[in-house]
This record gives structure tokens, sequence and C-alpha cells, in this order.
């Protein structure tokens, strides 16, 4: 067992900062998935843990001992990376046992742990292949394999599905959570999929610029968004958001939306503007509502199980996803409770 604290982490590249005042307390054994888009520190972060990037200021710490100067041969931690980083001139037994034979293992401890590895991903039968021989999922198998022979307190995963198609990581997202719930150990995976952050975490990192957006689980983060940021990132089609000016306040508790007067009765509006959200799942056809209104319909997109609907009404550009077989009409309906409120700052307001 094994956990991880982030305490203070700041890290620039020249005048660029990429993280700021990070802190985080992991939990033991947990699936922690750093979520975020392109740039937001996320890959920095790991690189951190394994020892691969100085930190520039702050501390991490595995097991309440602290890393930040400790060689990354002895941080006990093992990365999978986007690329497999497999060695083409080796076999997939030599790949996988490459880290054990550097520490100088004996052979028997060796061969055990690869085959056991091997055993666990089902690749028992390609330990004589060449990492050329192998599809993009086998590599990265592989790749996973030569980690658990380590046997490490703590996995890192650098978007390790993202070089694969949309069918093998679905796959690959099945086996990588089979495999934590195997071995029971901390695993801690960066990727901008929120697919893959909603369906492998125990606990989703929401990073945006540096920053933590929101922590929680993925319930948590879908149905408690803290802002309009995790809102609108979590979630397809994302969030439908519409501003809400002061010529829309009837009162300090009643809004004037689609052209119907809404009352909130657990807030008091200041006079100032405000956002409205609602998830496109939340929009229904032919179903009892709260309220009910009648916007235009520019575009159906016909995904199979599920239909995408582009909506207009006035100003407003909405999308409502529906199942195949609902009937379309003219009316939309939603609840007030699947309504979500955001301040002037797009900070969520708690009703």
């Amino acid at each position: 067992m094994a956990n991880i604290q982030f305490k203070g982490i700041h890290k620039s590249f020249g005048s660029n900062k990429i993280i700021s005042d990070f802190n985080l307390k992991g939990k033991e054994d947990e699936f922690l998935v750093l979520v975020g888009p392109s740039g937001c520190g996320k890959s920095t972060l790991l690189r951190m843990i394994a020892g691969l990037e100085k930190i520039d200021n702050g501390e991490i710490f595995i097991n309440d001992q602290k890393i930040n100067e400790l060689h990354p041969s002895k941080r006990q931690t093992a990365m999978v990376f986007q690329s497999y980083a497999l060695y083409p001139h080796m076999s997939v037994f030599e790949n996988m046992s490459f880290g054990l034979k550097i520490e100088k293992r004996p052979k028997e401890e060796i061969a055990s742990k690869v085959k056991e590895a091997a055993k666990i991903l089902k690749i028992e039968e390609l330990l004589d292949r060449r990492p050329k021989e192998l599809s993009g999922g086998q590599r990265q198998r592989v790749a996973i394999g030569r980690a658990i022979t380590r046997n490490p307190k703590i996995f890192l995963f650098d978007e390790p599905l993202s070089n694969l198609d949309a069918a093998l990581r679905a796959e690959m997202r099945v086996e990588i959570s089979k495999l934590h719930n195997q071995i029971k150990t901390n695993m801690i995976y960066v990727t901008h999929d929120q697919v893959e952050a909603m369906t492998l975490a125990d606990r989703i990192v929401i990073l945006n610029n540096g920053n933590i957006e929101q922590v929680g689980t993925p319930d948590e983060i879908y149905n408690n968004p803290s802002n309009i940021f995790v809102a609108q990132f979590i979630g397809t089609p994302k969030m439908n958001i519409l501003e809400i000016s002061e010529e829309n306040m009837i009162s300090e508790n009643i809004l004037k939306l689609f052209g119907l007067e809404i009352k909130f009765n657990n807030i008091k509006f200041e006079k100032t503007k405000h956002y409205i959200g609602i998830r496109p799942e939340h929009l229904k056809f032919n179903q009892k509502s709260d309220f009910t209104f009648n916007p235009e319909i520019e575009l159906i997109e016909n995904l199979g199980n599920e239909k995408i609907i582009y909506l207009k009404k006035d100003k407003d550009q909405l999308n409502a996803k529906i199942s195949s077989n609902t009937e379309i009409s003219n009316k939309i309906g939603f609840n007030l409770q699947d309504l979500l409120i955001f301040d002037k700052n797009k900070i969520r307001i708690k009703l």
C-alpha cells in the first residue's frame, strides 16, 4: 500500500508558469486520474513524481517519505508512456525484464516476475516476439507488463491509450481497470480524454493552467461541478451555458429564461450577470416536465443509439441528447432541479 502527497508544488519553464501551488493528498490504493486540456501541467506533474523533471518549489511525499531529491530508480514508481518506449531489438521477454536485469536480480526471480506479469496481461504467447511483430494494443500491454515486474508502489500512466484506435482504447480501459482491481496498487493516470477519466478513476483531478479546478469522484464531478470550466469539460456534448443579464431578472428569485418565468426558492440573485447551465441529456422531448418551450430545430445528428439535436431559441444555442427511439417534436421540457446556476465569475452557486 502507498499514498502520495503534494505540498505547494510550483514548476516553470523560463517565464512560462506550468504548475502553481499544487496541493493534493492521495489515498491508499486509489486510481487517481489527472485530466485537463493540453498544456495544463498534468504530464509535467507525472514526470516530477517519477523524477524526470525537477521541482522548482514544494515537496512530494510517498508514504510520508520526501522524494524530491531521490534518484528516479529509488522512488519505487514505474511509468507507462504514450509511445510505449520499447526496445525494438529486444524480445518481449527482454523488454519486460530489462529493469530487473539492471537491478541485477537473480535469473529465477526475473523469469518468475515476467511470466506472472505476462499471465496477468494475457501475453504469455508473445514473450519471444519483437515489438515490430505486435499490434498497438499488444505493445501497450508489454509496456504495462514491464512496469508490473518492477512491483512499484505507484504506477504512472502518461496518456497510454492515445495512440490506439477507438475500439482498442475501450478494450484497454477495461483491462487497466481490471489490473488495478487485481494488483491493488496506487495508479496515477494522465489523460485529456474525459471518457477515460470517468470510467477509470476513483477520484478525478481536473486541471486548468496549472491549477486544480476540482477534485472528486466521477459522480461528484459530473453532478456537482464547482464552476463552468468543470461543468463543460465533463460531459458529451458539453453542458449548455446561458448568459443571464440584469434584464432577465424579474425579481431577486425569479429569472426569465426561454420566455419563461422561473422561480428559485432557495436563492436571492444579485443585480449582476449570472449563468444558467443544463446538460443536453436533461432537455426532454414528450415527457412531463416542470417547464416547456418551443425552440427551432437546426440540425439532427444520428449516432445510432442516440441523437444530438441542435436547437435555437431566440439568441441562445442549445444541444439536446436523446435516445434514438425518442420521438422528436417542437416542444422541449426541463426540470428545475436540473438547472445549475453560476455567478458572474463562473463559480457554481449551491442552492
